[in-house]
């Protein structure tokens, strides 16, 4: 015999209208307040500003004599005996102040290589012997796409960190088992006349996305 008597079930179906209308207005109201942002909501984000297109080109600011012969273009400029004339060592001029004279058929080239002049003579790294190469420091025959190495006999630190990766740019793969990598050499950045690298704008940091979170500094108690 069942001591609890069932609910009347026209009692139960009167209170369903009303369950149902107190829900309607409940959502309606917490919609009418989300909409009146009675509770505030978290400020927009500003828009991230675009990286500037220049830092994200690859090409370096000078094309190599390495360069210009695997890519099959014009060579003219190191063609020296167009002009000159072979085992005759051009004579180089010198001002009052011993400063070389850059002659008009050179007017482009802007001695800068070392400080106060001192690398002011054209054969410190052409072979007055033999215009289509270089010469290094130590006697050494270079020739144009391998300027690098006339480079490294006098600036062996630096040569030693290009070598390593450290100095200048490569590009490709670190691991060589995943493929190939490509070391610029250094007059794909440095004019071997005015080496000088001018001064770049740093790229911006990574953008976060979000506002950093104020973490509060507990003071401790001196007591």
């Amino acid at each position: 015999m069942d001591i609890h008597p069932s609910a009347d079930p026209q009692k139960t179906h009167r209170w369903t209208p009303l369950i149902l209308r107190s829900l309607v207005v409940l959502f309606c109201g917490l919609a009418g307040a989300f909409l009146l942002n009675l509770w505030g909501r978290t400020a927009p984000l500003k828009l991230i500003p675009l990286v500037d297109r220049s830092f994200l080109d690859t090409a370096t600011v000078r094309r190599s004599y390495a360069d210009l012969v695997a890519a099959k273009d014009d060579l003219s400029d190191f063609d020296c005996y167009a002009c000159h004339e072979r085992k005759k060592p051009p004579v180089l001029r010198y001002d009052a102040n011993h400063k070389l004279i850059v002659p008009q058929e050179h007017s482009d080239i802007v001695m800068g290589h070392g400080e106060q002049g001192r690398n002011n003579n054209c054969f410190n790294c052409h072979d007055e012997t033999n215009l289509e190469q270089l010469l290094a420091r130590d006697g050494r025959v270079v020739k144009f796409q391998d300027s690098p190495q006339l480079c490294g006999s006098c600036h062996g630190p630096t040569f030693e960190d290009w070598e390593a990766g450290a100095h200048g740019r490569i590009s490709g793969y670190w691991d060589r088992k995943l493929g190939a990598f490509k070391r610029q050499a250094c007059v794909n950045c440095h004019n071997p006349h005015s080496p000088k690298f001018p001064s770049r704008k740093p790229a911006p940091g990574p953008h976060l996305l979000r506002p950093p979170i104020a973490v509060p500094t507990e003071t401790a108690d001196a007591n």
